[in-house]
């Protein structure tokens, strides 16, 4: 299970095929909280889009935390972020 301490704010979420989902806006217990403007982008493959409110990633769905800060998620974002939490 990957350490959310590593996990900083402004830092990249993607899939992992390496396609953007979001930003970090802070660590909320045992999930990322995306930041308001960049969650719910419209990702190809995706329906629908939920802009305007902040969206959840679960700690279950990362994979690691790179070197550089990115967060990696372990499915693709297509995939990621049918499993998003909204809030």
């Amino acid at each position: 299970m990957v350490d959310l301490s590593q996990i900083k704010e402004h830092a990249e979420v993607i899939g992992a095929d390496g396609v953007h989902v979001g930003t970090v806006d802070h660590v909320d217990g045992d999930r990322i909280k995306l930041t308001r403007k960049d969650s719910g982008a419209l990702i190809e493959g995706a329906t629908g889009s939920h802009e305007g409110h902040h969206h959840y990633i679960s700690q279950g769905l990362i994979a690691e935390v790179e070197g550089d800060g990115t967060v990696r998620l372990s499915a693709n974002a297509d995939v990621a972020v049918t499993f998003e939490e909204e809030e």
